[in-house]
């Protein structure tokens, strides 16, 4: 039988937002959303703050809709590369306990605690002192949540927001499990949840009832994930590192870009950030894809590759400006634009999350 595992999920506690509220006085207390302001037709909320979740605020949501529901909302503009550094900070103090380490974003991870560096032994004690440690250093709060496993881990961090701590010790593990919603469950969106409440499955434990053959008839490949994980068998590991396929960025806009010096003005820019953070961490590559979304939501890529290494800004800016005369924009509404360098080498270069970070939102 293999050595039951300690694993902790951190998430910080709307963590856009409270950088602000932290840095800005004027914020504190009050509803702010970080993302885009709700002119246009871009505008999206990053993240809201919880005085803004009291009236239905939530991420991803249109800005204009958020401030229908909180007329008093705050929009603040990101500022990526404060919540970078935040981000760095936090998991140094991560990493003072163990480098099992896997980042999900630049506010979550899992820590794989099970041997600890400063040999505490206990994954409960280890949360606290990590809450406590992004209290005290970056006047921040962080939720918790620990368990045997990633799955439950992650679940359990997010039920006592904010500021929470909940452990869910292996012997309450498949109880757990077995009351929890069907939509808490990875990889059960909308869709999914909808065929399972018509199949008259609407927790764990009505899952639990159907053999393996019956969910992967119903399921698919996540029909064995399902009868495993109601049971609490979840064996994957914590990976500390994720070698990067693509460096990327892209940005929304609060008003449509209408002319094709407009979009080239903006990839351009796009272009140059994404030369910075390869050139920073000495990653090349050899293909440009470029991103448009017009105002009716429809998007296109396209992308042109090149036999040579490259992560230069004037290559990258040259590759967008041939892949641009391919497209037909004119009299087109754009909303969006990105550009991604992909088919990376990344041999010399630094082991990365491969997140893509949003200029603008």
């Amino acid at each position: 039988m293999s050595k039951r595992r300690k694993i902790i999920h951190i998430d910080m506690d709307a963590f856009y937002a409270s950088v602000e509220q932290r840095d800005n006085p004027e914020y504190r207390n009050k509803p702010i959303a970080v993302g885009g302001m709700p002119t246009g037709r871009g505008g999206v909320v990053a993240t809201a703050s919880y005085e803004a979740r009291k009236f239905g605020v939530r991420s991803a949501m249109p800005s204009r809709q958020a401030k229908e529901r909180c007329p008093n909302l705050i929009f603040v503009r990101p500022r990526f590369e404060v919540y970078k550094s935040v981000s760095l900070h936090v998991r140094e103090i991560f990493h003072r306990f163990t480098d099992l380490v896997e980042p999900l974003s630049l506010d979550e991870a899992y820590l794989d605690v099970s041997e600890d560096k400063l040999g505490l032994g206990s994954a409960l004690d280890i949360a606290r002192l990590i809450k406590d440690a992004i209290r005290i250093e970056l006047q921040l709060t962080a939720s918790a949540g620990v368990s045997v496993s990633k799955f439950v881990a992650k679940i359990a961090s997010d039920m006592n927001k904010p500021d929470g701590l909940t452990f869910i010790g292996p012997s309450k593990v498949e109880s757990f499990m077995e009351s929890l919603p069907v939509e808490k469950f990875f990889g059960v969106g909308k869709v999914t949840a909808s065929k399972m409440k018509r199949l008259g499955l609407f927790t764990g434990s009505d899952l639990k009832k159907l053999s393996l053959d019956q969910l992967k008839r119903h399921f698919g490949k996540s029909g064995t994930f399902f009868f495993n994980i109601v049971r609490g068998i979840d064996e994957r590991p914590v990976i500390p590192y994720r070698e990067a396929k693509s460096i990327g960025a892209e940005d929304t806009f609060d008003v449509d870009l209408r002319t094709t010096d407009e979009i080239i003005e903006e990839l351009n820019r796009m272009s140059a950030v994404v030369a910075d953070r390869a050139g920073r961490k000495n990653i090349t590559g050899k293909t440009v894809t470029v991103k448009i979304k017009f105002n009716d939501f429809k998007v296109i890529t396209r992308a042109k590759s090149s036999d040579e290494l490259f992560n230069d800004e004037d290559t990258i800016k040259e590759v967008v400006r041939q892949i641009v005369n391919t497209m037909d924009l004119d009299e087109k509404r754009v909303r969006l634009v990105g550009v991604t360098l992909s088919n990376l080498d990344t041999a010399k270069g630094a082991m990365d999350e491969g997140h893509q970070l949003p200029l603008g939102l």
